[in-house]
């Protein structure tokens, strides 16, 4: 079908591929804001006493701060949450408390780990049908509050199935499936810990995170008291400065009851507290209104793959995605896959053939950090990965991003986006 698709363009004279996506069109979906909180080590970082509602506020506030439009010329709210617990009544009051009109609509999504991308792709598609003119997805995780107690138990009816049986295990059981099947080994995982530790500390020191950040403030317990008081919050505290691979590779395996053990608290990512938004329109309306076109979505994939080892999901959604915007590996300036675990971020990369030079998450050849390890894996990832990684291509100067993630329970997500 796409090959049909790219004859009939091309006998009609219409261009494909990259310079089609390029032809700027009034019905374009665009993003004109992009912001996250900082990212935070859960039960010990910045946000460790913020409630989960009390970061939504915080975001809907940055978001009329900085968004550029009146909040009662939104369409629809879509926010990306995964563990929170009666997300529906906390977006809701959290954005009327920001200052939201009655008549602004809110919707929850729950994709597992994508579902920072999955709100910025439901907003994306409402305004490409015609149902919205103006979309806001936030995606949003208090690991603090909400802490991972692994997948429920099933009824035999399904527990019968081995498939089904696999998407209850524990994500660490799938990190060492990954490795064990994909010889993926502990070296591989701590180097690739380490480097981005590594990366991740020079990048903050020269302030590359600093245009994309916007401060929370939050309230936290005084010491030796249950009282809360006003803190800023500026910048990310989970980057381990003087990191090597050598004080990796003296850790402990978190998973010694599983596969080789090569699993531990250094080359794995963090618990994390964090929030991300995106604002999504039509070239039509970002014009009308003179408001920055950051990037055009293009297009989102989502694929299924085995649970018993999740986190390849990528391999599988990436090609789709480029497959879908007619693109190709070569065409894509910036990569970035978010894993939870070194041992899939390292497969992943290898499997797709990555250039170092223009993967963001994956040995890359500048000081820009990678996201994996230092700054953890909160539920908003995927809005947040937007967020970076289109402020890294226009440091880079940079055109087509990919950004992509695996998904619990057996899946992968990949987004494409082009830079105005």
């Amino acid at each position: 079908m796409q090959r049909v698709k790219q004859l009939a363009a091309h006998l009609s004279g219409s261009s494909t591929g990259l310079t089609a996506l390029e032809v700027k069109r009034p019905d374009d979906v665009v993003i004109t804001m992009a912001i996250r909180s900082p990212l935070c080590k859960a039960k010990k970082g910045g946000f460790k006493d913020a409630r989960t509602d009390e970061l939504m506020l915080q975001m809907f506030n940055k978001v009329i701060a900085h968004s550029g439009i009146e909040p009662e010329a939104i369409g629809d709210i879509c926010v990306g949450t995964v563990l929170t617990s009666d997300p529906g009544y906390l977006a809701r009051a959290a954005m009327l408390a920001a200052g939201f009109p009655e008549s602004v609509s809110v919707q929850i999504i729950n994709r597992f780990c994508s579902s920072g991308l999955m709100a910025v792709t439901t907003v994306a598609n409402q305004v490409r049908s015609g149902q919205i003119e103006i979309g806001l997805a936030i995606g949003i995780e208090n690991m603090s509050e909400n802490p991972d107690k692994g997948g429920p138990s099933f009824s035999e009816l399904i527990s019968c199935n081995a498939a089904a049986r696999d998407c209850q295990q524990r994500m660490g059981w799938t990190s060492e499936n990954v490795a064990v099947e994909f010889s993926v080994t502990r070296e591989e995982q701590d180097a690739f810990a380490a480097e981005s530790f590594k990366r991740a500390e020079e990048a903050q020191k020269r302030g590359y995170f600093e245009k994309e950040i916007v401060p929370f403030t939050v309230l936290q317990k005084t010491p030796g008291s249950d009282s809360r008081v006003p803190v800023v919050v500026k910048e990310d505290d989970g980057i381990r400065y003087g990191t090597t691979q050598e004080k990796l590779s003296k850790i402990k395996s978190a998973f010694p009851q599983w596969g080789n053990g090569t699993t531990t608290g250094g080359n794995a990512s963090q618990i994390t507290d964090g929030a991300a938004a995106v604002l999504v329109m039509t070239r039509r309306e970002a014009e009308r209104r003179g408001l920055p076109i950051l990037a055009k979505h293009v297009t989102t994939a989502v694929a299924g793959c085995p649970p018993r080892i999740m986190g390849i999901g990528p391999v599988f959604a990436i090609p789709l995605a480029l497959k879908n915007a007619g693109l190709e590996m070569k065409d894509v300036d910036l990569f970035e896959i978010n894993e939870a675990f070194a041992s899939q971020c390292v497969y992943c990369a290898k499997e797709l053939q990555i250039p170092m030079d223009k993967s963001m998450s994956h040995f890359r050849c500048n000081l820009k950090a990678r996201r994996l390890i230092f700054q953890g894996y909160p539920r908003c990832t995927g809005a947040r990965q937007i967020v970076t990684g289109l402020n890294e291509l226009r440091r880079r100067q940079g055109k087509v991003l990919l950004t992509s993630m695996c998904i619990g329970t057996g899946m992968g997500a990949a987004g494409i986006f082009l830079r105005e």
